[in-house]
């Protein structure tokens, strides 16, 4: 999802097997709950060359299950239509051909009927191949490849709601995809600063449970003394910068986020509307008042610099967000809330920094590359979440289209600098003198 889709990359822990096959049927029924009330019309068209159709997710997670375990388990296998393998194919080389993700919006067949008839097939396989007795190390196999296909439906998942909202967003009526629940949370908490001494400190995935290859291996950085703002910056503080000239004073901004700004003719984050009276806002509950005290989001990784310079302060690497990250609750917002977009700040409880996890991806000052021993997995699986590692930053946390089951402190997600249609947001750090 720069994860400009997905990573798909394994390294599971080990698993209950009924608790996978339960998860696997919770996630599919997720998915499709997040279609509800959609139109075919809703589900086929794409609004960006890096947005997909909605049809199209739902077709590619399927797509994953039915090549990566169906067909190499099964020698009587037969696919439910051979041009799938093309059409639905993302970026795995060494599995075939890709149809250009520019134009998936373009294929106005199959239909959505087709498509779910596809998702309701390979269910009833993926249900016969998991009743099926296997030796034990086929047995091992087949839940490592279930379980990244669920973590990879999840993320396409939170794909889904950023490319829906896209697309709404292009619509004039600006319709609403859900209605949003009235928020009693009306004031953030005071910006604070939590401090954090030098030292080495240990980053990356080691232990139980399932992590993505990128989050390995485990390594030690040393760490200058630094501090982290307690809460993500909010819309109230970035509203300030706007009338301060943010956007109309080079000596902010990275050169080429300048002249990105420029091309776009940004003024604002993504989805803000001037209007008489001050700015308004596009949410998945249609076109609503700017809530101050939310969690700015929609803003590329040069915004979020250019803010982080004008406020005196710098976006943390991704090794500081971590250590800060270590103990996070889930106390942010997630996809489960319903109401898919961020919510002000809880109240702190102690000195650790709130909101960590949920709400907005947080964006890093850190190039997204390999760990230090790093080694890309072996078949198509591992083709290539090393080959993206080139010209894209690191963002932390997850956002309130992530499933509260999939994220952790150790997760990398990576767009490009200019990307504003995830749920992107915004936490400073600052060096201690």
């Amino acid at each position: 999802m720069g994860r400009v889709e997905e990573q798909s990359h394994p390294h599971p822990g080990a698993a209950d097997a009924p608790a996978l096959e339960h998860r696997y049927r919770e996630v599919r029924r997720a998915t499709e709950a997040l279609i509800e009330g959609l139109s075919a019309e809703d589900c086929a068209v794409q609004s960006m060359p890096f947005a997909s159709p909605i049809k199209w997710h739902l077709a590619h997670t399927s797509w994953f299950f039915e090549t990566f375990i169906l067909e190499p388990g099964d020698p009587d296998f037969r696919p439910f239509d051979r041009a799938f393998r093309v059409l639905f194919n993302s970026y795995y080389n060494s599995v075939g051909e890709q149809y250009s993700r520019p134009e998936r919006g373009l294929l106005t067949r199959p239909g959505l009927d087709r498509v779910l008839a596809y998702r309701r097939h390979v269910d009833a396989r993926m249900r016969a191949c998991l009743a099926n007795d296997a030796p034990a190390r086929s047995r091992v196999d087949l839940e490592a490849l279930l379980e990244v296909g669920i973590q990879h439906e999840q993320q396409h998942q939170e794909l889904i709601l950023t490319d829906l909202k896209h697309l709404l967003s292009r619509n004039p009526l600006h319709p609403a995809y859900r209605e949003r629940r009235a928020d009693d949370r009306t004031s953030s908490e005071p910006l604070a600063w939590c401090r954090y001494p030098e030292g080495p400190r240990a980053i990356g995935h080691d232990g139980p449970g399932f992590a993505f290859d990128n989050e390995r291996p485990r390594h030690t950085q040393h760490l200058r003394a630094f501090e982290l703002a307690s809460r993500a910056v909010t819309n109230r503080e970035y509203l300030e910068f706007i009338d301060a000239g943010g956007y109309r004073k080079p000596e902010l901004w990275l050169a080429d986020g300048w002249d990105a700004a420029r091309r776009a003719g940004w003024e604002a984050p993504e989805y803000w509307i001037l209007a008489e009276g001050g700015f308004r806002t596009f949410t998945l509950g249609g076109l609503g008042e700017l809530a101050l005290d939310e969690p700015v989001c929609h803003v590329s990784y040069y915004e979020a610099d250019a803010f982080a310079r004008a406020a005196g302060a710098r976006l943390p690497t991704e090794a500081e967000w971590e250590v800060a990250a270590r103990g996070a609750t889930l106390d942010g917002t997630f996809v489960e809330s319903g109401d898919f977009h961020p919510r002000p700040a809880p109240a702190r409880d102690g000195a650790a920094p709130v909101q960590m996890l949920g709400d907005v991806w947080e964006w890093t000052s850190s190039a997204y590359g390999p760990y230090p021993g790093y080694r890309a997995p072996a078949g198509a699986l591992g083709e290539y979440n090393g080959k993206f590692m080139c010209n894209q930053l690191v963002l932390r946390g997850g956002s309130c289209a992530t499933p509260r089951s999939h994220i952790r402190p150790t997760y990398r997600n990576f767009f490009y600098p200019d990307a504003r249609w995830q749920f992107s947001g915004i936490r400073l750090a600052r060096d201690i003198d």
